[in-house]
């Protein structure tokens, strides 16, 4: 079986990389490509693979959509609680990867991270879908729970609230 795995095997000619062709600034560099992203109509253009490790340097990666970017970085929400929260807690530095197949291209982004401030955590948060709010406040990320019966309580009660606000959930 692995014979065929190895087998598997694509030749990359769409584009290639040309330093001269490349601007000096990456930002300016990555809408360059955001922009050609587009142009091909690329679905899911902004999944992404976020990559973090704890403090004992065990990775950890998952797929998250990117919410903005510019020239002061790129930008993604995640709860504070859950896993990937705590890694970059511990250790505050992570990589994106965009896999744009149709272009055969890939984009790696890494750095530290730094939180949101608390307006655009909220401004998010107001963004989303009542049900995404609903779920995101109801789940406790990235831990056990005792049943489905259990969350699906916690989703019905956090959704009888009213205007729902997630304080300190997002980078």
């Amino acid at each position: 079986m692995d014979e065929k795995i190895a087998e598997i095997r694509k030749e990359y000619s769409y584009k290639a990389l040309v330093e001269s062709e490349v601007e000096a600034d990456p930002i300016k560099q990555f809408n360059i490509w955001w922009q050609d992203a587009l142009e091909a109509k690329i679905a899911e253009i902004n999944a992404m693979t976020v990559a973090t490790a704890s403090s004992d340097g065990m990775p950890s990666a998952r797929t998250m959509l990117l919410k903005g970017f510019s020239e002061k970085g790129f930008v993604f929400f995640t709860n504070y609680e859950s896993y990937k929260g705590q890694q970059l807690a511990e250790n505050p530095k992570a990589c994106l990867v965009f896999f744009w197949k149709e272009l055969e291209r890939q984009v790696r982004i890494t750095g530290l991270i730094e939180k949101t401030s608390d307006d655009e955590n909220n401004t998010y948060f107001q963004s989303r879908p009542k049900a995404s709010q609903v779920g995101a406040v109801a789940s406790p990320q990235s831990q056990v729970i005792d049943s489905r019966d259990w969350l699906d309580e916690r989703y019905k009660k956090a959704g009888a609230l009213g205007r729902l606000s997630c304080k300190a959930c997002y980078y």
